[in-house]
């Protein structure tokens, strides 16, 4: 696998954002994560944008993180916001999620963030067993979502 750094509006990353677009909508039964997102917000040293191609030149995972400080959305000061984590169906199981969340927290650390925090939803077990089995817990809701019931926020501290 191979996982490099990409713009958010690079053509593979547009056909993963909509493909996890696509599983959130029949998940949730709605349409899809409407969170503003662009293209700057994934620039460094703000943050980071991930595809990881398959030995064939696939897209076949994708995650970034971007900047976030205290806001009126319930963010603290050196947060790193995970975005968009999404592994397609066929390449699941292999590791790909946990390499690339790897590579994002790294990173966010580099660039001086303190905080790696995350949002996502009752109806993504197995994103919740990423993250809770890679050291994030339960905390304090914040973000689009913060108000939703069936939104599960988690943070873990890159210090």
């Amino acid at each position: 696998m191979n996982i490099q750094p990409t713009p958010f509006d690079h053509p593979d990353a547009v056909k993963l954002n909509d493909a996890v677009q696509l599983e959130y909508a029949a998940r949730y039964g709605d349409e899809g994560d409407v969170t503003p997102l662009d293209a700057t917000m994934f620039v460094p040293p703000h943050g980071l944008y991930l595809l990881a191609y398959d030995a064939e030149g696939r897209p076949v995972a994708t995650g970034g993180w971007r900047t976030q400080n205290r806001n009126d959305e319930g963010y603290a000061d050196g947060d790193a916001e995970l975005k968009r984590m999404y592994v397609v169906p066929e390449a699941r199981g292999l590791g790909l999620a946990r390499r690339v969340l790897a590579t994002l927290e790294s990173d966010a650390r580099t660039a001086g963030r303190i905080r790696m925090v995350l949002e996502t939803g009752d109806a993504q077990p197995e994103a919740i067993a990423l993250y809770t089995s890679s050291g994030y817990e339960p905390c304090t809701k914040f973000g689009h979502y913060r108000d939703y019931p069936n939104s599960r926020c988690f943070a873990k501290s890159l210090a």
